[in-house]
């Protein structure tokens, strides 16, 4: 069923093909390609233009004008506006520092203004040439889907001087997307199975030459699309955005290069049949291991097994290993798009098969729904977050889920009756290059903590008086860490990147490693550990490192808990 179809002209094209001008500078949401093209079609009818983009402007500056010859430092001042966060403007600037190692980068925040937002930014050579020049930033302020007042990056044009706004077709794609569904009659959760939002972009994605980073306009707008329909929908069942058990259905923007501009909304029924079976070895693998392979490996551990279902019918299957160990209860792929994960548990569960007295339950795929979802959609965008992945074929996240019909979230609860343990590893993965929502105020709202990389680092989340053990259990583990190669220095280098384009981290370090302790009493078990490796998109090396940090912690947190002394646990526990 098509809720909305439509085909949109090219706004950049349009005015160089019609706008009469001596001058004109326009800020619009194209790839350089697209932009030179334009300018060079102004130029043959007699118009002197510049074509910039109105995503990430200064770094596209520093890359397509500024003149970085020999140049030794750069002193920004970053615009700040009432309607934002005081260091948004700095964060946009992110990742100028890795992209020119070679300049001595400063950065200092300018007077709050509710005025176009500007940077200031003079150039220093190392002839002992200055300039100043100004970068702007265009930007509206409106109201977003969630209904809460958004800055976001807009289209803008300069004639002859006068500034006006733009309408750009970036920004119609995504608005008259968005007025579609919510002109839709959503009565009861779930509201479709798939809502499948297919755009087509004339857009390629711009590597910028440090590590997995981007600029990329289709993975911006799946990224918009996912978490607006989200907090749109939610208003129609009365909750607040960002509500994790909310349960719209699975919601699937597939945004492709193509030559035109165009979307379509359609509702359909559930994929219950498509499954990856691509084959690698596991010790090596260099990308996500596919849904037949992470069965096949699963099928090796000795142990009694246990099922569940997903929404869409998929088998979620699982391992009882029992041994004289104190058990741990291990599992991996609950957000799915999180790949690491599946890969390094599963190279740990196959060594502690082999220890004498191992205790365990295992799950290396709890989200099979959202797996199979990442997989569809990485056959045309492979370095894409894809955050729709995250999410269980109902839209929500299955740790979250309350009710009598608890489909993927059985698996965790049969885990606990057959092993009451104390200890639940938890692994995931986060965005290894920047997550924005440009049309939606640019910092993702309810994750703005994720925007950028910051190294890997670890979760625990403790009931009340297990703070003490839970710390213990920490410093072991981070301790142990230290023998994986690399994985310090990486940490290092991200860590510090973060720094100089968002400020200090927050985290807590132990042993060298960033960490948040915390009491949380909504989980059932008394200790969660959880993993955090920016592992979204990364693929080769990249990837193998990922899934070595996982494995490696947990086998530390597997051998921590085992050492782990009685006197820490709450009395009368005595496991």
């Amino acid at each position: 069923m098509i809720l909305f179809e439509k085909t949109f002209s090219s706004t950049l094209r349009e005015l160089a093909e019609t706008l009469s001008a001596a001058t004109v500078e326009t800020w619009t949401f194209d790839d350089l390609p697209t932009r030179r093209a334009a300018e060079a079609a102004f130029s043959a009818r007699g118009i002197s233009a510049k074509c910039r983009s109105a995503y990430k402007p200064l770094v596209v500056a520093f890359r397509d004008e500024i003149d970085t010859e020999a140049l030794v430092r750069a002193d920004i001042v970053f615009p700040r506006h009432p309607q934002a966060g005081p260091r948004r403007f700095l964060l946009e600037t992110y990742p100028l520092v890795a992209m020119f190692p070679e300049v001595l980068f400063s950065f200092m925040e300018g007077p709050e203004s509710d005025a176009l937002p500007v940077y200031g930014v003079r150039l220093t050579y190392a002839d002992g040439r200055v300039e100043d020049l100004s970068v702007t930033a265009p930007n509206r302020l409106h109201e977003d889907y969630a209904g809460n007042a958004a800055l976001s990056p807009c289209g803008w044009l300069r004639i002859d001087g006068r500034k006006q706004s733009l309408d750009t077709d970036y920004e119609q794609i995504f608005h008259q997307t968005m007025e579609a569904l919510a002109g839709g009659h959503w009565k009861k959760e779930p509201f479709f199975q798939e809502l499948f939002i297919g755009v087509s972009l004339p857009a390629s994605d711009e590597d910028l030459g440090v590590g997995g980073e981007v600029l990329s306009l289709r993975e911006a707008l799946h990224e918009d699309f996912c978490f607006s329909a989200l907090e749109l929908l939610a208003k129609f069942s009365g909750r607040p955005a960002g509500y994790r058990d909310f349960q719209p259905g699975q919601i699937m923007p597939d945004i492709r290069q193509g030559e035109k501009l165009s979307v379509t909304v359609e509702l359909r029924p559930y994929d219950a049949a498509s499954r990856s079976d691509h084959m690698q070895d596991l010790e090596s693998a260099g990308c996500a291991l596919s849904q037949v392979q992470i069965a096949a490996q699963l099928e090796k551990i000795p142990g009694r097994r246990y099922f569940a279902r997903s929404v869409a019918g998929r088998e979620i299957a699982a391992v009882y290993h029992p041994g004289t160990d104190r058990g741990v209860i291990i599992s991996a792929g609950q957000h799915a798009n999180e790949t690491s994960s599946p890969v390094g548990t599963l190279r740990a569960a196959h060594r502690l098969m082999g220890r004498s007295g191992a205790h365990f339950a295992f799950c290396p795929l709890e989200n099979p729904d959202g797996y199979t979802l990442h997989q569809r959609l990485i056959r045309n965008n492979p370095r894409h977050m894809h955050h729709a992945a995250r999410y269980t074929a109902m839209g929500d996240d299955l740790e979250y889920r309350t009710g009598e019909v608890l489909f993927e979230k059985a698996i965790r609860l049969e885990a606990e009756k057959l092993l009451p343990a104390l200890l639940h590893l938890n692994f995931h993965g986060y965005p290894a290059h920047e997550w924005t929502r440009p049309l939606s105020g640019y910092v993702p709202r309810g994750f703005e903590v994720w925007t950028i990389p910051k190294g890997f680092f670890l979760i625990m989340r403790h009931g009340e008086g297990w703070e003490k053990a839970a710390r213990k259990l920490m410093t072991d583990v981070t301790a142990r860490l230290n023998d994986v190669t690399g994985l310090r220095a990486f940490n290092a280098a991200q860590i510090a990147l973060f720094e100089r384009h968002a400020g200090e981290t927050g985290f807590e370090v132990l042993n060298g490693f960033p960490v948040m302790i915390s009491q949380d009493d909504r989980h059932r078990l008394p200790m969660t550990l959880i993993t955090e490796y920016p592992d979204e998109t990364v693929e080769g090396d990249a990837f193998r490192a990922g899934h070595e940090a996982q494995m490696a912690t947990a086998l530390a947190a597997y051998d921590a808990r085992q050492d782990l002394s009685l006197d820490l646990l709450p009395s009368p526990l005595v496991a």
